[in-house]
């Protein structure tokens, strides 16, 4: 399996494969390169790079749980640019990915070709930050994975309707892992305690970061059920940036799988514009 070791030395797993324009794909704050597995398939003439953050996934944790924040996922994320000998990439931020992109754009930029948004932008529904700190870093009180992914179904099915429980049952597979003692998380539960400290410092201003993207292609698939996202913020990014390919995804909340019609659309359209 595919490693790289960081300046602070830790070992993080990545996934490369494919030819063509390079993206880097970053994922959601708990999650890592399974964030991907159901749009990778279905986009061509790409060459899919995908990263598991340090504390998540196959990667090292941190014995200073306070490097898991956006600053130094950026870091690691340009590492990881440099090991594999590319100067530049598009980026596919997921949420937490998106973060970083946007912090990426505001300080790297000349390492940018584009950035694609999966429901996040530079303004956050505290709602729905309540609703991620309510499962962050706490193990599931679940026996086996087909009880979680029926769980899952049932407490998601107004947000998303419709998504058969064999979706459910590979998604919970990707942040958790099966032991003895019942499901797991397969991250860091310390990174409960960095967001939490991260957060005690305020938040910033995060529409200069967005601001940094342009002229870059840009795009922002929007779940019209998110509660971190709403249409009111797409809007006012579709003001800042009036080039902004903008992907409103029914029957989805946070987050999008990616290979919904509208976001696929979306994302072959901000591919184009690049190659």
């Amino acid at each position: 399996m595919p490693h790289f070791t960081t300046s602070d030395g830790l070992s993080l797993y990545y996934e490369d494969e494919g030819t063509g324009l390079p993206i880097l794909c970053l994922s959601g704050l708990t999650r890592n390169a399974r964030d991907f597995d159901f749009v990778a398939p279905l986009l061509e003439g790409v060459r899919l790079i995908r990263l598991d953050y340090r504390g998540r996934g196959k990667s090292d944790w941190a014995e200073d749980y306070l490097t898991y924040n956006v600053p130094r996922e950026a870091q690691d994320a340009l590492e990881l640019l440099d090991h594999l000998g590319l100067q530049q990439a598009a980026v596919l931020g997921t949420s937490r990915g998106g973060l970083i992109a946007m912090g990426l754009a505001a300080s790297v930029k000349d390492r940018l070709l584009g950035v694609a948004l999966n429901d996040i932008g530079p303004e956050l529904d505290v709602s729905g930050l309540d609703v991620i700190m309510g499962y962050l870093g706490i193990h599931p009180d679940f026996p086996d994975f087909d009880t979680m992914a029926a769980a899952r179904k049932k407490a998601t099915e107004q947000q998303f309707p419709g998504v058969p429980l064999e979706r459910w049952r590979i998604e919970v597979t990707h942040t958790h892992t099966q032991t003895p003692e019942g499901i797991r998380l397969n991250y860091d539960p310390k990174l409960r305690n960095a967001v939490i400290e991260a957060g005690a410092t305020g938040a910033p201003d995060l529409w200069p970061f967005f601001d940094a993207i342009a002229p870059l292609p840009c795009a922002v698939l929007h779940g019209m059920n998110s509660d971190l996202l709403s249409t009111a913020t797409v809007a006012k990014m579709a003001q800042h940036n009036p080039a902004l390919i903008v992907a409103h995804v029914p029957d989805r909340a946070h987050i999008p799988f990616l290979d919904e019609p509208e976001a696929l659309a979306a994302l072959r359209q901000w591919i184009g514009q690049m190659q």
